[in-house]
């Protein structure tokens, strides 16, 4: 009876596991760099560039009022591992992630979705009064109908 001596050479062949879709990486391809990248901000926080400077002088305006908001400077040593530009003036934003006149801030995330409620309220009201004076000129005779907020785009010929 004769044996087959089938000997396998698994050394010169990678495994079919190494060699899947999930363990390949992709070359990166080449995009400008962003002024305004930022690094990512930490649970709870939503960060988000402010104006410091307007044609080469401090907005303190803006400054006061941003930090009256909320906001609060991120400082570059918070974040060791983002290159960034810091400021060093030695104004009050000495140590902060800045560039071109913009600090980056951070802001709770609460105080974003209270902002958006109540900016989203106002607008409300806005076009609920923009309603109400509409239909006060409206005439029994010939009575309005209350406003569609709705819009539609077509293309091609409509025939």
């Amino acid at each position: 009876m004769a044996t087959n001596n089938v000997t396998l050479n698994t050394d010169k062949r990678s495994s079919r596991a190494a060699s899947n879709r999930d363990t390949t990486v992709r070359a990166k391809s080449w995009t400008p760099p962003s002024l305004l990248e930022a690094p990512e901000a930490p649970q709870g926080w939503k960060y988000r560039w402010i104006r410091a400077e307007m044609l080469g002088q401090e907005d303190k305006v803006n400054m006061s009022k941003r930090l009256r908001e909320g906001y609060e400077l991120v400082k570059a040593e918070d974040h060791p591992e983002f290159q960034a530009p810091t400021i060093s003036d030695g104004t009050a934003l000495n140590g902060c992630i800045g560039t071109g006149g913009l600090v980056l801030a951070k802001f709770p995330m609460e105080f974003v979705e209270q902002r958006n409620a109540y900016y989203r309220s106002r607008a409300d009201d806005q076009l609920a009064s923009v309603d109400n004076d509409l239909m006060k000129e409206s005439n029994p005779s010939m009575p309005l109908s209350s406003p569609e907020r709705k819009s539609t785009t077509t293309f091609g010929s409509q025939t």
